[in-house]
C-alpha cells in the first residue's frame, strides 16, 4: 500500500479508522509472507514505518483500537507444522575422542593420511563444542533466505521464520559476501536466560525445562515464531554448508570473516600449532568451563587448511578432518532396582538396567544399557546393588560397577532369560560370530512370527534415518500395532483410506487437525530415497553407511531387487559383483541372501511398493575423465594414502571396488602389487601407474 502522506494530528476520526482497517491488513499479510511464507515482500524499513504509523494513530485515536490491532499481534499464525528442506551439504556429525590420546592420534592419522613430513607441522583450531541445537542458515545477496535444522543430516526443517526472531543471526550481511553461502552453527540458551525463562513457566505454572538445550531445541521449534521471538536465544557461527566462493583459505579464518559479516563467533577459537598446544587449549577450556554462562560439552579440532580438508574428505557421516574431544563423563551412584529385557528388531535379547532415578551431569537417568548377559556376569551385577553410573560422552547412560560393600545380604546372581518373552516361547540362542566363536547376543529365532520384532521393525522403517514420517514414533507404533492396525509397512500407507472404520480422531492426544496432519506426513513419504528405503527395511547388518553403498552402487530399486533375489538363489556373478562394491563384504551379502530368500519379505515387499515410490540414487558425476569407471587399488601407493585415493575417485563419480573381475574398468597399481595385478592381467583390464593416475584426474 502507499502510505498516507497526512500528518496524524491532521486526520480526522473517519480517515483514522480507515487507514487502521487498511493498516491491519496489510501487516497482518506481511507478517503470513514473513512468518509462513518464508517469502516477505516489504523490506524491514517498509515494515517497520507501517507498525509505527499504525501506533501513532492508535496513540491519537486509542478508542478506535481495532480487535484485531496489529499493536497485540507477534508475527502470524503458527504453520500447522515444519516443511522438510534438503541440505545442499550434508550436515555432518564428528566422531568423538574421549582421552588426551584419542586427541594426538587424530592429528597423527592425519599426518598419515596426507603422508605429512614430521618436520612440518598440521595446524588445528581448537573451539568450545557448544550444547546447542545445529543449523543451517542459506544467504543469498547477502539476506537470509533459509534455516534449517540438522535433522537427519540431508534435510532438516524448515525452521525459517523462528530463526529471524534471534537477535544473533542477522538478517542482511555486511561488507563483501559471497553471491550464496550456507552459514552453520549451534543454537542455544545462556544459563543466566534458562534461569529466567524457567522461574518464568514456573510463575505461569507451567513446567521448567530439564536443561537449556533442552529450553533452545523446543523454543527453535515452536510452530508459532512468536513463542520463540519470546525466548532468549543465541547463535554462535562455526562452519558452513554450500559455498562456491570462500573469503579465506583456512578454517580460522572463514570463521573470523563470519564475524566481520555480523555473526557471534566464539572467542576462545584458535590455532593450535602442535599435539601439546591443542591438549593445553582443551584444558584451559575445561577449566573455563563452569564460568563460560553456557553449556558445552568438549572441544572441536579441525585442520585449519581448507585444502586439506578437501583431500582429507569424509568417512561414513564424519568428516576425516574434524574430532570432538569430549570432556569426561560424570558420574553418580543409585540402586539398581530391577533388570528389564528389551527385544529388538533382530530378535536381540539386550538387559536394560532399572535406576532409581539419579541426576548425572544435569540429566536425570532412571535406566542405563548393561548390554548383555556377559556384561552382567563380569561387573556380577545383582538387583539391590548400588552401582556407579556415568553417561558416556555424556549422553549414553553406562554401569561402570558396584559398590561391593552396600550389596544387600539377599542379593542373588541374576539369571538371563532362556526363551524369549513373546508368545512363542522361542528359546534364545547365541549366534556364531564370523570367526566360528559364540556370539555374546542372545537372539529369538521367531523373527517375524515374534510379535516384539515385528513392533521393533515398525519402529525402525518410521525412524528419523529411515522414512521420517512426522507425528509417528515409537509411542504411536505401539498403538497402533496393538490395535491391529497396522500391521506391516505397506498398512502406514492405507491409514488414511480406512480411518472411516479406524475413527483415529477419538483416541486419546489424537484430534482432527493433529489426524490430518498425520496423514499428510505419511503422503510425503510416498516418495522416498532409494538408500533411506533400503535402511528402512531393516536388513540384518544393513545399517545407514552400507544402505547408502548398496544404493550408489545398483542406482535403482528393481536393480537391488534383482541382485538380492540372484544373490538368494545362489548366482555366483550375482554374488561376486555384489562383493565388489567398496566396503560391501560376506556378512552383508549373506544378509541381503536371507533377507530375499524369504517369502514372507518378498510379500511384504511387494505391497509396500504397491503404496510408495522409491526414488533413484543420485546420478554420481558425469563430467570427469573417470566417472562410471569402476576402479581398483593394489600395492603401495606413494603419494597419497589408498584411502585418500579411493575417497578421491568416488568425488569425482568413480567406483571403486575391492576386487578385480571382467567388470573392472581400470587397476592403479603401486610397488608390491599382487594378486590383483595378475588378475587383471588374466582379465585384459587396464593396469596404470599412480603418476598416471594423479595426471588422468588432474
Amino acid at each position: 500500500m502507499s502510505i498516507s502522506t497526512t500528518p496524524v494530528e491532521a486526520l480526522t476520526e473517519l480517515e483514522a479508522g480507515a487507514e487502521l482497517a487498511e493498516l491491519a491488513l496489510v501487516i497482518a499479510d506481511a507478517d503470513k509472507r514473513y512468518y509462513q511464507d518464508d517469502a516477505p515482500t516489504l523490506t524491514d524499513a517498509e515494515y517497520d514505518v507501517l507498525r509505527r504509523r499504525n501506533l501513532a494513530i492508535e496513540a491519537r485515536f486509542p478508542q478506535l483500537k481495532r480487535a484485531d490491532s496489529p499493536t497485540d499481534q507477534i508475527g502470524a499464525r503458527p504453520a500447522e507444522r515444519f516443511d522438510k528442506l534438503r541440505h545442499a551439504v550434508p550436515m555432518l556429525s564428528l566422531d568423538n575422542a574421549f582421552t588426551d590420546a584419542d586427541a594426538a592420534d587424530f592429528v597423527e592419522r592425519v599426518r598419515r593420511f596426507l603422508m605429512i613430513d614430521a618436520a612440518e607441522p598440521v595446524v588445528v583450531t581448537a573451539e568450545p563444542k557448544i550444547d546447542g541445537l545445529s543449523c543451517s542458515l542459506r544467504y543469498e545477496a547477502g539476506r537470509l533466505v533459509s534455516a534449517a535444522t540438522r535433522g537427519d543430516g540431508a534435510e532438516g526443517e524448515n525452521v525459517t521464520a523462528n530463526v529471524r526472531t534471534i537477535a544473533d543471526v542477522p538478517g542482511i550481511l555486511v561488507g563483501d559476501v559471497p553471491e550464496v553461502i550456507e552459514v552453520r552453527g549451534e543454537v542455544y540458551m545462556s544459563h543466566a536466560d534458562f534461569a529466567a525463562l524457567n522461574a518464568r513457566q514456573l510463575a505461569e505454572g507451567k513446567p521448567a525445562f530439564a536443561n537449556p538445550r533442552n529450553a533452545a531445541a523446543g523454543s527453535l521449534r515452536q510452530l508459532d515464531a512468536a513463542i520463540t521471538r519470546s525466548r532468549p536465544l543465541r547463535f554462535f557461527a562455526y562452519a558452513w554448508g554450500e559455498a562456491p566462493q570462500l573469503p579465506a583459505e583456512t578454517q580460522f579464518d572463514v570463521v573470523q570473516a563470519f564475524g566481520r559479516w555480523g555473526f557471534r563467533v566464539n572467542p576462545l577459537m584458535v590455532r593450535c600449532q602442535t599435539i601439546d598446544d591443542l591438549l593445553g587449549h582443551y584444558h584451559h577450556i575445561e577449566a573455563l568451563r563452569a564460568g563460560l554462562g553456557y553449556d558445552i560439552d568438549g572441544v572441536v579440532y579441525k585442520v585449519d587448511r581448507l585444502d586439506w580438508q578437501a583431500r582429507l574428505g569424509f568417512v561414513s557421516r564424519s568428516p576425516r578432518w574434524a574430532i570432538a574431544h569430549k570432556f569426561p563423563a560424570e558420574r553418580a551412584t543409585t540402586v539398581l532396582e530391577g533388570i528389564d529385557i528389551q527385544v529388538g528388531r533382530t530378535g536381540a535379547h539386550t538387559p536394560v538396567a532399572r535406576l532409581t532415578p539419579v541426576t548425572v551431569g544435569g540429566v536425570v537417568v532412571s535406566n542405563a544399557t548393561l548390554h548383555n548377559e556377559d556384561e552382567i556376569r563380569r561387573k556380577d551385577l545383582r538387583i539391590g546393588d548400588t552401582v556407579v553410573i556415568q553417561r558416556a560422552g555424556d549422553v549414553i547412560p553406562q554401569v561402570v560397577g558396584i559398590v561391593a560393600d552396600k550389596r544387600p545380604a539377599d542379593a542373588v546372581e541374576y539369571v538371563f532369560p532362556q526363551h524369549c518373552a513373546c508368545s512363542l516361547q522361542t528359546p534364545l540362542v547365541r549366534e556364531a560370530t564370523a570367526s566360528g566363536e559364540e556370539g555374546a547376543i542372545k537372539r529369538c529365532g521367531g523373527e517375524f512370527a515374534c510379535p516384539y520384532q515385528r513392533q521393533e521393525h515398525l519402529k525402525h522403517f518410521v525412524s528419523r534415518k529411515a522414512f521420517d514420517i512426522d507425528g509417528i514414533g515409537d509411542k504411536q507404533i505401539a498403538l497402533f500395532f496393538e490395535k491391529g492396525w497396522i500391521k506391516e509397512p505397506a498398512d502406514l500407507f492405507t491409514l488414511e483410506a480406512r480411518n472411516g472404520e479406524i475413527q483415529l480422531q477419538r483416541e486419546e492426544g489424537f484430534g482432527w487437525q493433529s489426524v490430518k496432519n498425520l496423514f499428510d506426513a505419511i503422503r510425503e513419504r510416498r516418495n522416498i530415497a532409494l538408500e533411506r528405503f533400503i535402511f528402512a527395511l531393516g536388513i540384518r547388518n544393513v545399517g545407514e553407511t552400507t544402505a547408502r553403498v548398496l544404493a550408489a552402487g545398483y542406482g535403482g530399486w528393481a536393480a537391488f531387487v534383482e541382485a538380492g533375489q540372484a544373490v538368494a538363489a545362489g548366482d555366483a556373478k550375482a554374488r561376486d559383483d555384489m562383493d565388489a562394491l567398496d566396503q560391501i563384504g560376506e556378512t552383508v551379502i549373506d544378509s541381503v541372501a536371507r533377507y530375499f530368500a524369504e517369502a514372507h519379505n518378498l510379500a511384504v515387499l511387494a505391497r509396500l511398493t504397491a503404496e510408495v515410490t522409491v526414488l533413484d540414487a543420485e546420478k554420481p558425476k558425469t563430467d570427469t575423465e573417470v566417472a562410471g569407471l569402476t576402479i581398483v587399488f593394489t600395492g603401495s601407493l606413494e603419494k597419497m594414502t589408498r584411502d585418500e585415493a579411493k575417497a578421491r575417485a568416488v568425488s569425482l563419480g568413480a567406483k571403486v571396488s575391492g576386487s578385480v573381475s571382467k567388470k573392472t574398468d581400470l587397476v592403479v597399481a603401486g610397488p608390491g602389487a599382487g594378486s590383483k595385478l595378475a588378475d587383471a592381467q588374466k582379465h585384459g583390464v587396464k593396469v596404470i601407474s599412480e603418476d598416471d593416475w594423479l595426471a588422468m584426474i588432474s
